[in-house]
């Protein structure tokens, strides 16, 4: 089974424990990234989506500008661009990029966040709009003919196909979110379910409930994990520098550069993610969720700790449940990224092969 690296660009270096600088785009510090996961050998970037940030759309091509292989994953909020428009931009996009572009659909979580850029409708009706909006989408991107549609939030009528994306029927689409409709979506539509770094027990229950929802649409998906990497050269000086980690969080939270994490958060990962705090700083074999408790948990900031053989060994824990892409962004993010290429991704890639010969032998005895 093919295994997926993803790592993750900010277009300058901002991170728990690295406050923003006053720039608004650092150049160097793109391009110094978009060539530590190409070499490396990341697959894709992810380019988040966030109400005060540049646009991701425009960004991924400056990332894919920078590199050969590399694909730009782009985060995407549907409700702000209408569904004819998005499959030309996105459309456009692939064929700058020779085929490497790939949407991550978040339909969004937060009401302050989602009200920032004009959305004020509820969190049930902004899912029930994801699942006409990636509908009317995929139509658009294979449609050989102009496409008609009218729903309960969107008509238009001739949308043109002229700007199709290479990637035929369509762009792969990753989807985020942990409700219920955002399941029952998801297995609807995604091509890769994204879930952010459980334990292992809460990952395999949202996995089985992602491909029982994939199943009543009589589809497959596959599944991606996300985790925040804290490597040294023992497992000794990896938990001390997670403890760093930790105390640089408090010390910034302090300080009052990034504010307290007030509140429960609204969205049901990040409420996921404080329940797997609640079961210590360490779960599992190497399970760290301090940084997840100290931020509210308002996005993938749990990691795994140890050397490189040791956090290769938990991943393949997720990849036996299921999980064959593993989105990777560390807290140093560039020096965590060249340290991952070299460490960490041929670790894991060695492990997986060893699993799949494996498992070929077993089934060539059996046979």
């Amino acid at each position: 089974m093919t295994i997926e690296f993803i790592g993750m660009i900010h277009h300058k270096k901002q991170t728990e424990v690295h406050p923003p600088g006053p720039e608004v785009m650092d150049f160097g510090f793109i391009r110094a990234m978009a060539e530590a996961h190409e070499v490396g050998g990341f697959d894709r970037v992810l380019v988040g989506y966030y109400g005060d940030a540049p646009d991701g759309l425009l960004f991924g091509q400056l990332i894919a500008s920078h590199t050969k292989r590399l694909s730009p994953l782009i985060a995407h909020r549907p409700g702000f661009v209408a569904p004819p428009v998005a499959a030309r931009k996105f459309a456009t996009l692939d064929q700058i990029t020779g085929g490497r572009a790939a949407i991550h659909v978040v339909s969004g979580g937060d009401d302050a966040e989602q009200a920032r850029d004009g959305d004020f409708i509820d969190k049930e009706a902004r899912y029930r709009r994801t699942d006409e909006y990636l509908g009317a989408l995929k139509a658009i991107w294979a449609g050989k003919a102009p496409v008609d549609h009218s729903g309960d939030f969107y008509r238009f009528e001739g949308a043109t196909v002229t700007t199709r994306p290479v990637q035929q029927p369509s762009l792969p689409i990753y989807f985020g979110g942990a409700s219920d409709a955002a399941i029952e979506i998801a297995g609807k539509h995604a091509d890769v379910y994204a879930l952010w770094g459980e334990t292992l027990d809460q990952t395999r229950e949202l996995i089985d409930r992602v491909r029982a929802a994939a199943a009543r649409h009589g589809r497959t998906i596959r599944f991606s994990i996300s985790f925040r990497p804290v490597l040294a050269d023992t497992e000794d000086k990896a938990w001390a520098r997670a403890e760093r980690i930790k105390q640089r969080i408090l010390e910034i939270r302090g300080h009052g550069a990034l504010g307290p994490a007030k509140g429960a958060p609204a969205a049901v990962g990040s409420q996921r993610l404080l329940d797997a705090a609640a079961r210590g700083p360490r779960v599992d074999k190497r399970l760290w969720t301090e940084a997840a408790l100290l931020t509210g948990a308002r996005g993938n900031t749990t990691a795994l700790v140890g050397t490189p053989d040791q956090v290769a060994d938990a991943l393949l824990d997720y990849y036996d449940l299921g999980a064959t892409t593993f989105l990777l962004r560390g807290f140093d993010p560039l020096d965590d990224a060249i340290d991952y290429g070299r460490d960490l991704l041929p670790r894991v890639r060695e492990l997986v092969a060893g699993r799949e010969k494996a498992a070929a032998l077993r089934l060539a005895a059996a046979h």
